[in-house]
């Protein structure tokens, strides 16, 4: 059965995301033909006999001659500098069906289920709000080199992961659609930029960690706002700092180990001329797949808190400002900072959150402020 454009746009909003959705999870899996073959290539089946019928059997791993001589089997020693001696690398076959396998199929898997479970969670809770009006007044909240090194580290990132996502799935979606001419040459121009953009953004990433890394310290106040799971579902504006925890679990696990994740294994793939063996580049290639599966699927939650999930968030990044309500009602302690006139952080530590204030608050303290 098929669809055609002016039917699909007939369809109603929900249908038309299921029928999108698992129109997509058919086509993550960008298996190969024989993919189920043990080996999947005749030229190994040829040599795998002709090993067996030899008298004389291949050296194994713990040979230092294996990898030299016909067969390579994942040998990690160096088989020369144009590995001239190695008719057939068998861990080729292996990353070619697992690549285009069942790697493909989760990774495809993941990336729509999360994209379902953001629609479905907003549907079903909607965006955070601010309880009272806005005030007028403007406070910033972001230099200009902070936003500049923000939208640097995110417009980088964005596009490699468009471009990897062509790269690993552009066969399966975009070939049928636009045929072998078009894709060549989309495909030829994604891999360059993704190549050429890769170290550019490792250099944003390791600029947005400096910039924001102390404004990313684990205070007391952030377990509090995990155990209350930021308020997100019931509406309630749990105190945060500067930056919440949900905020800061992103910065570690997100921008800091899987940007870590990424940037050695995508360095490893790159520049493919500093004696790395093929073996090595397999099992980095491996890496950076579950990396980009994962970083990109933690990015879309980070997109849509940042968006539609919690309206004014956008205008900060954008412009640098927020209203003094949207600041009191998504990060207290930093606005009672503000008001203060101290540095962001000095209050996160100064009453647990999960307390009420003292009735003779120490000077310096903030004002007492009602619940949320």
């Amino acid at each position: 059965m098929s669809f055609t454009l002016p039917s699909l746009r007939t369809l109603p909003g929900p249908l038309l995301g299921l029928f999108l959705s698992l129109w997509l999870v058919g086509a993550a899996h960008a298996g190969v033909p024989n993919n189920r073959a043990e080996p999947a290539y005749a030229e190994e089946q040829t040599i795998l006999q002709a090993e067996h019928d030899a008298r004389t059997p291949e050296p194994g791993l713990g040979s230092a001659s294996s990898g030299r001589v016909h067969i390579d089997r994942h040998y990690l020693g160096q088989y020369g500098g144009t590995e001239g001696t190695v008719i057939l690398q068998r861990g080729g076959n292996v990353w070619r069906v697992w690549r285009n396998g069942w790697m493909a199929t989760t990774m495809g898997t993941i990336l729509v289920a999360v994209l379902v479970a953001i629609f479905l969670f907003y549907r079903a809770v909607g965006p955070a709000r601010v309880d009272e009006p806005e005030t007028g007044r403007r406070i910033v909240r972001f230099t200009d080199w902070e936003r500049w090194v923000h939208w640097a580290t995110a417009i980088s990132f964005i596009v490699l992961a468009v471009t990897g996502l062509v790269i690993m799935f552009g066969k399966k979606i975009l070939l049928p659609f636009v045929g072998h001419d078009v894709f060549a040459g989309i495909a030829y121009v994604f891999k360059y930029l993704h190549n050429f953009v890769g170290p550019l953004f490792i250099v944003c990433s390791v600029l947005i960690f400096f910039t924001f890394l102390h404004r990313n310290v684990w205070r007391r106040i952030d377990w509090q706002w995990f155990r209350r799971g930021g308020g997100i579902v019931s509406h309630t504006h749990v105190p945060a700092g500067f930056f919440n925890a949900g905020e800061k679990a992103w910065f570690w696990l997100g921008v800091t180990l899987l940007g870590l994740v990424m940037s050695a294994t995508g360095l490893v793939l790159d520049f493919v001329t500093f004696g790395q063996t093929r073996y090595v580049m397999q099992v980095a290639n491996y890496l950076h797949i579950a990396g980009a599966t994962f970083y990109i699927a933690a990015a879309m939650g980070h997109i849509y808190i940042g968006t539609w999930g919690t309206p004014g968030a956008y205008e900060a990044m954008r412009h640098g400002t927020v209203d003094a309500a949207w600041a009191k009602a998504h990060h207290a302690v930093w606005y009672d900072e503000v008001e203060a006139g101290v540095a962001p952080g000095t209050f996160d530590d100064r009453v647990p959150p999960d307390r009420p204030p003292p009735a003779n608050p120490p000077a310096g303290s903030p004002p007492p402020r009602p619940a949320h």
